[in-house]
């Protein structure tokens, strides 16, 4: 039988095609809707930034770094204890990469921040000292031992026939050098503490720095060694020509009471053995360096040189010159200057941890800091130092 019309139109109505265009016509409208809202929210999210960098250049402010200092939790902690005396910030802070934490109360302190432990060691390092052009190592325990090869390897010619003979065995000496305490104890007043705009840090590094480096220095060139380092002047003197391992070599100045006339210089520069000349320093104080400005050669010339750029050491003979005020004044028997590779002759051995502790009550109204460190020093290498004594011969 024929459909009706009633039944045709609703067949119409229900087609597949229509089904599908209306659903496609729905599907790009609301694409249409979201790419408007998404391009909308990237506009605001836009300006919002441009408004946020015209501001920060601005105000010159500087930009965000996306790495924590790792130091501020410690420096922040340690400005707090200095101040007053609240340690529950120090207590159980670790420091990364040392497996240790800073609240050592029973060894004598807290461990000083890294900021201002640089310092001081930046201090140490610029201060005149033997300490600028010795051998510094950094040790953990209380002692540091130096194996020092006295002679090569014996070598010899062999050919097909002959039997090979033995070749000598080098000589090992062990240099053992203790390390002791150095300290100091600045203090300050209580109110100077409390006042926000004194840099504590800055002076705490500044005062412990300059009692350091004083007390280092005098004891890297004459300290004998009882609870302080070893300075080389402290050791068995004798003339070159009878030189001994354990003993320094001295060359006479030719005067009995001056350096002379400088030949005595070039004498000891040429004790010293090659390898060692070639990162080989002279080392003495001003009066005996203001001495030798004015010494001559045959020809008129001075001996002595000044660098050649701004904070380059002046220059004797062509080697540079160290200028201690802890060596000897010129005088009979003195020996007021030394010649030597000091990096391969003298060895500085220290820990590299820095203890402060605060005492508020040993004098009031001011807080005494007792600041501490471990550091020793001796010769480790007696053939690489020559000295000038003050003698006719």
């Amino acid at each position: 039988m024929g459909k009706t019309g009633t039944e045709s139109r609703i067949g119409e109505d229900v087609s597949p095609v229509a089904r599908v265009s209306a659903a496609m016509a729905g599907l790009i409208g609301d694409y249409k809707a979201l790419q408007a809202k998404l391009e909308e929210k990237l506009q605001k999210q836009e300006e919002r930034l441009t408004m946020l960098d015209q501001k920060t250049a601005l105000a010159n402010r500087p930009a965000l770094s996306t790495r924590a200092e790792v130091g501020v939790p410690h420096r922040k902690a340690f400005d707090a204890y200095l101040r007053s005396g609240d340690d529950d910030g120090l207590r159980g802070l670790e420091l990364d990469g040392k497996g240790m934490s800073t609240a050592i109360n029973s060894d004598g302190g807290f461990l000083v921040d890294p900021q201002t432990a640089e310092t001081i060691k930046t201090s140490l390092k610029t201060t005149a000292s033997i300490r600028q052009i010795a051998n510094v190592v950094n040790v953990d325990a209380t002692s540091f031992d130096v194996l020092v090869d006295q002679n090569d390897a014996g070598a010899g010619w062999a050919n097909e026939i002959s039997p090979t003979a033995e070749t000598g065995t080098p000589t090992i000496e062990r240099i053992s050098i203790p390390l002791y305490e150095l300290n100091a104890m600045p203090k300050v007043s209580q109110r100077l503490l409390d006042d926000t705009a004194f840099d504590v840090d800055d002076w705490l590094a500044g005062r412990i720095a300059e009692k350091f480096a004083r007390s280092e220095a005098s004891a890297f060139i004459a300290g004998d060694g009882v609870d302080k380092p070893r300075g080389f002047l402290d050791h068995l003197i004798v003339d070159d020509a009878s030189w001994s391992w354990g003993t320094l070599g001295s060359v006479a100045s030719g005067s009995g009471a001056d350096i002379g006339d400088g030949d005595a210089l070039i004498d000891m520069v040429y004790a010293l053995n090659a390898p060692y000349r070639a990162k080989a320093t002279f080392v003495m104080n001003s009066k005996t360096a203001g001495r030798l400005r004015k010494l001559k050669d045959a020809d008129g010339r001075h001996l002595w040189a000044d660098g050649f750029a701004f904070g380059e050491p002046g220059r004797l003979l062509g080697y540079p010159v160290l200028i201690a005020e802890d060596m000897p004044d010129i005088a009979a028997d003195a020996h007021p200057i030394a010649f030597g590779d000091f990096t391969a002759g003298y060895t500085i051995a220290e820990r590299p941890d820095l203890r402060v502790l605060r005492d508020p009550f040993s004098a009031k109204p001011h807080v005494l800091f007792y600041a501490s460190k471990r550091v020793g020093g001796d010769v480790s290498d007696f053939a690489a130092i020559k000295l000038l004594r003050i003698a006719v011969s």
